[in-house]
């Protein structure tokens, strides 16, 4: 079978990256992409969840998933820093093993030097899982101490990969025997026309980001806890939900780490984090911004808001752990009210009750994610398009002043997902943003763009000393 790099492919064979922390699973991780996509930092146990990415090895299709460091010791301190701790590296080990289960190739990925009592325990704890391990050790690099090294074969190994994750050495040895291991008799191309639906999960540390990424992938990637910041990569899962019409559609869900005020990120691993998230909008199609109902919006949630807007996603406020809230009636409008209240200029942006604990409110979320990802790629004809914005006109003409007035020549749309206009004028200088409004909400109305952002962008008709068409 051929596989071309530009295609999408399903049932990929999934290759994990399992050691213990700061042992350069990151590093490897992102040699074996070509690209950066986890985090990586000199302080242990940086990566917490699981972060898997599709990507080509050797030329053929896998998803890598780096998993979060062994940590079998524990601090046993009393105070609640130190609980905290041992508490999310209890669940990083419960989430890693569960990741091993279902892995096709498990790399096991030790540092150069005399194996510790830690590897040892790690190397029993794979034991289950021999047929499907291929053991490499890191930071090899000139030769550093293999000699010690080769003891692993002591283990029952009968190969070892001496390699340098952060320098290349012998890690094309690791990829062909990574290659070699696998079956890609399932693999299936992706037709274009049924894409996964990308969704971003943005809001507030704690606000149950990781809870609704585990309910809708069926899974649990993502490490569920009360302790903030839990999350620090962008974990991607996939999952196909089926309409009440009976449609299938196919997701890929990034949950993202909870973004914070600036003056509140203390760590240099958060502050990276922080913007991984905020990167994050870019891939997407669709951001679900979380928001705590009995917290309310904040600050930060309307410059999420804001930044999902300036890059044309569609956006879905939810109101999440709705089932904490008193049953008053009216008390979900009154809500949605004071959001709009708030966003003035977002009053197109679906808002939705949630919780993501019960499941209730799930089907009308992704069914909102549906119809806002429809029209994000709706594409208007042309001569449609502008026979509505000559009854536009008619209905509510330009200014008329000797100062103000203007007129409209014709529209375009130059772009879907995200959807952007181009308007040609004449005197484009005196073309006033409440003008802008009124186009703009009518092409909401009247061409089906109701619940997403619209750009419209005005150009000179060439005409009067204006520039030509398309030119700024």
């Amino acid at each position: 079978m051929e596989f071309d790099i530009d295609k999408k492919y399903r049932n990929l064979p999934t290759v994990v990256l399992a050691g213990r922390p700061n042992v350069g699973k990151s590093t490897l991780f992102n040699r074996l992409l070509r690209r950066r996509r986890a985090i990586t930092d000199p302080t242990p146990g940086v990566t917490r969840d699981p972060v898997e990415m599709d990507g080509f090895i050797e030329g053929k299709p896998v998803k890598l998933v780096d998993t979060g460091g062994f940590k079998l010791d524990r601090s046993g301190g009393g105070n609640r820093k130190a609980a905290n701790s041992d508490t999310i590296d209890d669940l990083v080990l419960e989430k890693t093993l569960y990741t091993i289960k279902k892995a096709s190739l498990v790399i096991l990925l030790l540092e150069a030097g005399e194996i510790s009592s830690e590897d040892e325990e790690f190397i029993d704890l794979l034991r289950p899982y021999r047929q499907r391990l291929v053991v490499a050790v890191n930071k090899t690099e000139g030769g550093r101490r293999e000699a010690d090294s080769w003891n692993l074969l002591s283990y029952g190994f009968e190969k070892v990969f001496m390699i340098s994750a952060e320098h290349g050495d012998n890690v094309g040895d690791l990829e062909a025997e990574i290659i070699s291991r696998l079956d890609f008799s399932a693999v299936e191309e992706m037709v274009e026309e049924f894409r996964p639906i990308r969704i971003a999960l943005l809001g507030k540390p704690n606000t149950g980001k990781s809870t609704l990424s585990n309910r809708l992938t069926s899974s649990n990637a993502s490490i569920v806890s009360d302790i903030p910041g839990t999350t620090r990569d962008v974990v991607e899962g996939s999952f196909r939900w089926k309409s009440h019409a009976g449609i299938p559609r196919d997701f890929v869900l990034l949950d993202t780490a909870g973004i914070r005020r600036r003056a509140r990120i203390t760590e240099d691993i958060e502050y990276y984090s922080v913007n991984r998230a905020i990167k994050t909008i870019n891939e997407a199609d669709v951001v679900i911004l979380l928001i705590d109902a009995q917290e309310g919006l904040s600050d930060q949630d309307k410059k999420i808001t804001a930044l999902a807007h300036e890059k044309g996603r569609g956006i879905i406020m939810a109101l999440n752990k709705w089932d904490t809230m008193p049953g008053v009636k009216n008390m979900f409008e009154a809500a949605a009210d004071r959001i709009r209240y708030f966003f003035g200029q977002m009053e197109f942006a679906p808002i939705l009750p949630l919780s993501a604990k019960d499941g209730t409110g799930v089907d009308k979320l992704l069914s909102t994610v549906v119809t806002l990802y429809s029209q994000l790629n709706t594409q208007i004809e042309t001569g449609r398009l502008n026979q509505a914005v000559r009854r536009w006109l008619d209905e509510t003409p330009p200014p008329s002043g000797p100062r103000t007035r203007f007129n409209v020549k014709y529209a375009v749309q130059v772009s879907t997902n995200p959807v952007n206009f181009v308007f040609f004028t004449s005197r484009t200088h005196v073309v006033g943003e409440a003008y802008i409004a009124y186009l703009r909400n009518r092409i909401r109305k009247d061409l089906g763009f109701h619940s997403i952002p619209v750009n419209i962008k005005i150009r000179p008709s060439g005409k009067r000393g204006d520039k030509k068409p398309g030119k700024s």
